[in-house]
């Protein structure tokens, strides 16, 4: 048996039996399967106490609060934040296929994981994040990755077996970019997350270094150096993919989301870019049928844009939202996008329509979430 499978085997056992404890009867037997509601769950990261607060989608597609969950550790602040404390996309993040939900604590350097029934929330694990100040997680198969921000950045990786964490030390990759608590916000990294296919792990680091880090990975984890593309002046920050493959990059530096081809190598070469002409574009998420929106903190508007086969990108719309517009995701049918608002905590609410474009069909404030960042939807 290879190192990583033995040592995952040997500690498994005592990982479930310490989460099916966790675990109300009634979530073991439920015949709700995950995603059998249209939930949207929110991240208050509440340095008091982190709570993720899910709601249920209304007939109009508006949101009712249906619970809320303590994840058993703390939210965190970046040094300089004001909207957007953790100054990352990514810090909530639902397996639809596992039924899981993994959740960063900054303020504790640990990791929550959820089993996900419906709507409900049943908490199973709170475990170390491997590193100082997590804001980022991202999984594909049984991998699960957390960004740490602080003691000079680094990724950890887990293996995920029943619905249960192993660390595994052997994929911790230090990024060595000098962060600490009393770095700006700007200079923390971004965010983590897999190529769709899952054979590349790409990690942008805002202005530390103004690059993008592409890790090969595979069953035994990822490369020991990433490879390294410098954009200088830039601050790239959120990514997504978009319905072509590419990723699709804000880069806050120049208020623009660029569209990149990745090499097998792990280079990235440019293949389109266009302006939002909005202030702080900082995240972005894509929608089924491919449309991307870019959140725009500084001027509290979405951004709608479009990309084609060979690259090219073209923003078509720009909609009010409430201020401090920062984390996106739009719900599983396509036909919702939910916006987080970091100024009062709220998460605005619109219908996508032809084109990509928003119709705004409510708004509610996310309890003691001024600030928060992390939504997914099932």
């Amino acid at each position: 048996m290879k190192p990583i499978l033995k040592a995952a085997a040997v500690t498994i056992a005592g990982a479930a039996a310490a989460g099916l404890s966790a675990l109300p009867a009634s979530a073991a037997t439920s015949h709700d399967g995950p995603g059998d509601a249209d939930a949207v769950f929110v991240q208050t990261d509440n340095p008091a106490g982190n709570t993720i607060v899910a709601y249920t989608r209304t007939a109009s597609g508006g949101l009712q609060q249906s619970g809320s969950y303590p994840t058993g550790g703390n939210g965190g602040q970046t040094n300089g934040s004001v909207v957007d404390h953790l100054s990352s996309e990514g810090s909530l993040a639902y397996d639809r296929q596992a039924g899981l939900l993994y959740a960063v604590n900054a303020g504790s350097n640990t990791i929550t994981v959820f089993r996900v029934r419906g709507d409900q929330l049943f908490r199973t694990q709170v475990l170390s994040s491997g590193g100082q100040f997590p804001v980022s997680i991202t999984f594909h198969g049984s991998q699960v990755f957390v960004l740490n921000a602080w003691g000079g950045a680094s990724i950890a990786g887990f293996l995920q077996v029943g619905g249960f964490l192993i660390p595994v030390p052997a994929w911790t990759r230090d990024l060595g970019l000098g962060t600490s608590s009393s770095t700006i916000f700007t200079g923390t990294p971004g965010q983590v997350g897999f190529t769709p296919d899952g054979s590349q792990l790409v990690v942008t680091t805002k202005n530390a270094t103004d690059s993008v880090d592409v890790f090969a990975d595979g069953l035994f984890g990822p490369s020991a150096e990433p490879t390294v593309t410098s954009l200088p002046g830039t601050i790239p920050f959120g990514f997504t993919f978009d319905a072509y493959g590419h990723l699709a990059l804000v880069e806050t530096g120049a208020g623009a989301v660029a569209t990149f081809a990745i090499a097998r190598d792990g280079t990235l070469t440019q293949l389109g870019s266009a302006a939002t002409g909005q202030a702080a574009t900082c995240w972005v998420t894509v929608a089924p049928e491919g449309t991307l929106y870019a959140s725009n903190a500084g001027s509290a508007t979405e951004s709608t844009l479009i990309t084609q086969p060979g690259g090219a990108i073209t923003q078509v719309g720009t909609t009010p939202t409430d201020a401090g517009t920062t984390d996106a995701v739009v719900s599983s049918d396509g036909q919702y996008l939910y916006v987080q608002a970091g100024a009062a905590g709220n998460v605005d609410a619109f219908r996508i329509g032809a084109g990509g474009t928003l119709t705004q069909t409510g708004s509610v404030t996310v309890p003691g979430a001024v600030g928060g960042e992390g939504i997914a939807a099932s």
